[in-house]
């Protein structure tokens, strides 16, 4: 005879039955939220006494490489929930990564054309900011792709 408790180590993990397109925009989405967070905790984030609202001149560095601002945070915190949001249904989700990464080809390209030293460099971005937003866009998109598509 078999007790509830080898009863209840035998149900399913009900994320099993969840499509990977669902998981995928779910775990980026998550991973935006704890950026922003990350954006401004000092010590993960240095200079944060010279952290602004937005532009060039906020001095504040993720991982003491990445530079963020306030609105920076925001917006990977916004990022974040949209992610959580969309996740809920396929087509949310795949539209998320797909649309999410195509985003962030474009401020990729952003990221090449501004002057990085000028007001025009509002969120701020840096190198590694750029070449980060190359990946994530790449990323992104080949998850949306490859997650979404229907399983056999």
């Amino acid at each position: 005879m078999v007790g509830p408790m080898a009863h209840s180590r035998a149900r399913p993990n009900p994320a099993d039955g969840k499509p990977p397109v669902r998981r995928a925009a779910a775990s980026v989405g998550v991973l935006f939220l704890l950026v922003g967070v990350l954006g401004f905790v000092p010590g993960i984030t240095t200079g944060m006494d010279a952290l602004r609202f937005a532009g060039h001149g906020s001095g504040a560095y993720l991982f003491g490489v990445f530079q963020v601002s306030v609105l920076h945070n925001l917006v990977h915190l916004v990022f974040g929930v949209a992610g959580l949001v969309l996740a809920r249904t396929v087509t949310g989700a795949r539209a998320f990564l797909i649309g999410g990464g195509a985003i962030y080809l474009v401020l990729w390209l952003y990221g090449l054309a501004v002057d990085h030293d000028t007001g025009a460099n509002v969120l701020p971005v840096n190198d590694a900011d750029d070449w980060l937003h190359l990946g994530l866009g790449v990323g992104m998109i080949a998850l949306g792709v490859l997650t979404g598509r229907p399983r056999p």
